[in-house]
C-alpha cells in the first residue's frame, strides 16, 4: 500500500517570501520521505488552498491524508481555524479521510534551529554566556500559546545564555524594542533576537524592526527549512502515519509493526 499523502497546512501571506520558504521547506521533507506524497496547501493570501488540495486528491483517488498544520504552537489556528477548514473540505467528500497531526512546537528540534540560526548569525561559542536572547514570537491571543514561549525561553535559558526573554510581534507583550532593552540594563554585554517563526512576512518584519529599534547587536533568520525543522516535520507525519498505518504501510514508514 501507498503511504498517506502529507499535507503541510501554512498560514500564508501577502509577502511573496513566505510561500517561497514554504515550498522550500516542502522540498527538503519530500526529499526526507521518499516515496511519500507532499503537498502544500494553504489557509489565506496564497494558491493553492487547502480546500483546493484536498479536493484535487480526492479526484485523483487518494482515500487518506496526514494535515500537519506549520504552527510552533497549539494556538487558535490549530485548536480552530485548521479543524474548521478541514472539516468544511472534506464534507463533500466522504471517501476521503483527512487526519491532522500535532503543531510542530514545543520541541528540542526547534530550539536547535534557533541556535543554528544564531550561529549563521555571527554568534559562536564563546559569545553565550555574555549573550542575552530575545525569544521573539509571533504573539497570540491565546494564553496557553503564551505560557509556551515563556516555558521555551525558561529552558532555553539553562543551555548557558546569560539570559532568555520571551518577545511578541502582537497580541502579547513584552514587544522585541522592550525586551532588547531590558536585557541590555540587567546587563547583558551582547543581545541576539532569535525569530521564533518559520517563514517571512509581516509579523516577522515587526520582529525585525523592533530588534533595530532596540539596538540588538545580532538578529537571526527565520527558522525556515533548518534541517532540524524537517527533521520534525517528518517526525510529526510517521507518528500520526503510523498509528493508523497497515503493518504493510508501517513497514514502507521504517517503524515497527
Amino acid at each position: 500500500m501507498t503511504p498517506s499523502p502529507l499535507l503541510l497546512v501554512a498560514h500564508g501571506s501577502r509577502d511573496p517570501r513566505h510561500a517561497a520558504t514554504v515550498l522550500a521547506l516542502r522540498e527538503e521533507v519530500a526529499a526526507a520521505l521518499p516515496g511519500v506524497r507532499v503537498e502544500v496547501g494553504f489557509l489565506d493570501f496564497c494558491v493553492p488552498g487547502v480546500p483546493q488540495v484536498l479536493e484535487r486528491l480526492a479526484a485523483e483517488g487518494v482515500r487518506d491524508v496526514v494535515a500537519l498544520p506549520l504552527l510552533l504552537t497549539r494556538a487558535f489556528h490549530a485548536k480552530a481555524d485548521i479543524p474548521a477548514v478541514l472539516r468544511a473540505a472534506t464534507a463533500g467528500l466522504p471517501r476521503l479521510r483527512v487526519r491532522q497531526a500535532r503543531v510542530l512546537g514545543p520541541s528540542p528540534l526547534l530550539t536547535a534551529a534557533l541556535e543554528r540560526r544564531l550561529h549563521e548569525a555571527g554568534l559562536v561559542p564563546g559569545d553565550r554566556s555574555p549573550t542575552g536572547v530575545v525569544l521573539a514570537a509571533a504573539g497570540s491571543s491565546d494564553p496557553e500559546a503564551s505560557a509556551v514561549i515563556a516555558a521555551i525561553a525558561r529552558e532555553w535559558r539553562r543551555t548557558g545564555w546569560c539570559a532568555v526573554r520571551p518577545a511578541f510581534a502582537s497580541a502579547s507583550l513584552p514587544r522585541v524594542a522592550d525586551a532588547v532593552r531590558a536585557l541590555r540594563a540587567e546587563g547583558a554585554r551582547r543581545v541576539a533576537v532569535a525569530p521564533y517563526v518559520l517563514a517571512p512576512g509581516r509579523l516577522p518584519d515587526r520582529i525585525a524592526r523592533g530588534a533595530a529599534e532596540g539596538g540588538a547587536d545580532v538578529l537571526a533568520g527565520v527558522l525556515g527549512a533548518a534541517p532540524e525543522v524537517v527533521t520534525l516535520v517528518v517526525r510529526r507525519y510517521e507518528s500520526e502515519a503510523a498509528a493508523a498505518a497497515s503493518p504493510e504501510v508501517r513497514a514502507a514508514l521504517g517503524r515497527p509493526a
